[in-house]
């Protein structure tokens, strides 16, 4: 018979582990263990404070924010008072807003606030207008793309993110017809509601979310995911 000892030692080597699937399988078994459970996750997330924000320190961080413990709650104010990620911006754009948003997995919500935040990098007439031209997504700085994108790939277990959706899109071999219902954008044809024919959790294929002006079409998409931020990843 295994003791909670042991499970806990287990647990604790598969969150050093390379498998982001048993990472993430960990989490769940130690925040289901309780209080030892929670001790050792936040034990991992400290640790690792000086280190990039991973998928792995975005799900911990979300755990442990969502156990409205006071102290957590304090701690990782302490540590990261604006999130687990420091988000940067080429423009001076705050996305606090939207890192609080995906950390509490309101994502329709934190969906409505990318296009938001997609238009106010393209300037104030898009921002007017409330939405992208293809045109504009060109112009957009590397910088800023790239932290929207980290912003959702982290705090959703790796599942959605622009670049999430280009590794699809490229996987097709490009091919629009195919990645639309790949990402259940569109099904036999029929382009998906917005916003009840969207699945707003981690339910969703990969790629589903963010919507980034979906209705807008191929070209915005298309310039979008041949941006120079994913040829400039760091």
């Amino acid at each position: 018979m295994v003791s909670d000892g042991d499970t806990l030692v287990n647990l604790r080597s598969q969150l050093q582990g390379d498998s982001l699937k048993k990472q993430l399988s960990a989490v769940h078994e130690l925040l289901a263990m309780g209080q030892e459970g929670i001790e050792v996750l936040t034990t991992t997330l400290v640790g690792r404070k000086d280190d990039p924000a991973t998928i792995l320190d975005g799900k911990i961080f979300q755990v442990l924010h969502a156990t409205e413990q006071e102290n957590l709650r304090g701690l990782l104010t302490q540590l990261w008072p604006q999130g687990r990620l420091k988000p940067l911006s080429e423009q001076g754009i705050d996305y606090e807003p939207l890192q609080d948003l995906l950390i509490r997995q309101e994502f329709e919500e934190a969906d409505r606030l990318t296009l938001a935040k997609l238009c106010e990098l393209a300037g104030p007439t898009a921002a007017k207008r409330k939405w992208v031209y293809f045109t504009e997504v060109e112009q957009f700085p590397v910088v800023d793309l790239q932290t929207i994108d980290r912003l959702w790939l982290i705090y959703s277990e790796g599942k959605f993110g622009f670049s999430v959706q280009r590794r699809l899109w490229l996987s097709l071999g490009q091919n629009w017809d195919k990645f639309w219902p790949r990402i259940a954008w569109k099904d036999k044809n029929i382009w998906t509601r917005y916003p009840g024919g969207f699945v707003w959790d981690l339910s969703a294929p990969d790629g589903h979310l963010p919507l980034s002006n979906q209705l807008r079409g191929v070209r915005m998409m298309s310039s979008l995911l041949t941006h120079p931020a994913w040829s400039e990843e760091a």
